[in-house]
């Protein structure tokens, strides 16, 4: 190890192996120091096992409806552990994948825990180990994510009270649960384990769920939660939790004064996250509130240390770590990559219906000024999610009247997730509206609604 590497990363998530991966093919020499498993939380704890359960929750949700579509089914049972077993080969095949890709890119795997000690060295110290090994680097990119925040006065005992980690961990789910924190993995958790029969509250301090989207994709999916007997309780903060033997008491009170008691079996704590940073500040890295500060290129403070993912609090989602680390890589490297566009990022919740979104909203679009236009289409009008039985929700694009520009996106519905790229596509691409909507749609499809809604800006929808 008293080799000199060109880079040295600190975390295997999906910042650091990916910036591990452009940076070697760019002819970098790169070791990456990962305490635990290479793919970070995202392929083991979060984004993939989570997916892997959301598909099961959508098949028994499909097999629910029997009668609607014809058929019947008797003594039917659902086995979540079996559904737990399937997303943890799910994530660890993901996980060999990363280990193989790693090999093939010439990328030294350091195991440990890694620190910054000083411009140019990291040290790495393994279980047990009281003496660290030094890695001499040329430049350094932390990657050490983040994890999940606490309730105040609120011990997490993964028991009673529990993170996410702890839930993906779960054999058997509860009957009874609160769910703190309705943003993406809140809803997520509340749909996949009201699915499978547990009675859910879901618990937020804000005015809605999912409060960073759109007001009307908000309030679309708490019609869809309230229809399915999932309690929501916005506006609700909780007071603490007791547990006693096998039960949480879980106090809330609301904005108005109100206060509950609600007795559950297990209280899932979802209300985001705080970065692993303890420490840099030593080196000369300056935080925020414990966020490292980055500028464009993902320069920290501290010459020849660079910053990627959760740790920088830009948006904590897996795909803006593996941007930020392409954009590390590069940087390092002297190619001048261009720099990430945070108005473009599409964001995704999995829950039913599936909500996905980029950019401002009609309200933050007239703050800031803008000729606000907005075209929506809903999706009750069209064939292909008549025909899956999926019509609820819709599609909503926010431009600027002026100049054509698009300014955001915001859907909530059957496959949306999977709709948003070609609007963040035309939006990175600098297309018009005109040009989403003069682009022939496949009949049927629920594309078509991404057409339907491009149309709106200019008019009225043809099938509307």
């Amino acid at each position: 190890m008293g080799e000199r590497w060109d880079v040295v990363i600190i975390g295997g998530g999906p910042g650091g192996y990916v910036s591990a991966i452009r940076a070697a093919q760019l002819g970098l020499k790169v070791a990456l120091v990962e305490q635990e498993h290479l793919g970070g939380v995202c392929l083991n704890w979060g984004c993939i096992p989570t997916k892997a359960l959301l598909r099961n929750a959508e098949v028994i949700a499909l097999l629910a409806q029997g009668k609607r579509f014809g058929f019947t089914l008797d003594g039917f049972q659902a086995d979540y552990g079996a559904a737990v077993k399937r997303s943890r080969r799910v994530a660890g095949r993901l996980v060999k994948g990363v280990a193989a890709l790693m090999e093939k890119n010439g990328v030294e795997v350091v195991r440990g825990v890694g620190r910054v000690a000083a411009s140019g060295i990291v040290e790495v110290t393994t279980a047990g180990d009281h003496d660290a090994v030094s890695l001499r680097a040329g430049h350094i990119i932390v990657a050490t994510g983040a994890r999940s925040r606490a309730i105040p006065g609120v011990p997490v005992d993964g028991e009673r009270v529990l993170t996410s980690r702890h839930a993906l961990a779960l054999q058997e789910l509860p009957t009874t649960a609160v769910i703190v924190g309705a943003g993406p993995s809140g809803m997520e958790f509340a749909h996949i384990w009201s699915t499978y029969g547990t009675q859910v509250t879901v618990v937020e301090m804000l005015p809605r769920l999912l409060p960073l989207e759109d007001e009307e994709v908000s309030a679309e999916v708490e019609r869809a939660f309230k229809r399915r007997k999932v309690r929501t309780l916005t506006s609700t903060r909780v007071m603490g939790v007791e547990t006693d033997g096998g039960r949480a008491l879980v106090r809330l009170q609301r904005d108005d004064g109100d206060e509950e008691t609600l007795e559950v079996e297990k209280v899932l704590v979802a209300i985001g996250v705080r970065p692993n940073s303890e420490g840099l500040e030593k080196v000369g890295i300056e935080l925020e509130r414990g966020w490292v500060k980055v500028d464009e290129m993902m320069r920290t403070t501290a010459p020849g240390i660079y910053a990627i993912g959760d740790v920088t609090g830009r948006l904590p989602l897996a795909h803006v770590a593996s941007a930020q680390g392409i954009i590390a890589a590069e940087a390092i490297a002297g190619t001048a990559p261009p720099p990430l566009d945070y108005d473009s990022i599409p964001r995704c919740t999995y829950c039913q219906p599936q909500v996905a979104s980029f950019g401002l909203t009609a309200a933050q679009a007239r703050q800031q000024g803008y000729e606000v236009r907005v075209g929506r289409f809903p999706f009750l009008p069209n064939g292909k999610a008549l025909a899956l039985g999926e019509n609820e929700g819709f599609v909503k694009i926010v431009a600027d009247g002026g100049s054509g520009r698009l300014l955001g996106a915001h859907l909530v519905g059957p496959g949306v997730t999977e709709l948003l790229p070609e609007l963040v596509l035309a939006r990175n691409a600098a297309l018009s509206p005109e040009a989403i909507f003069r682009s022939v749609h496949a009949h049927p499809t629920l594309g078509e609604t991404l057409a339907e809604a491009a149309h709106g800006l200019f008019g009225a929808p043809i099938h509307l």
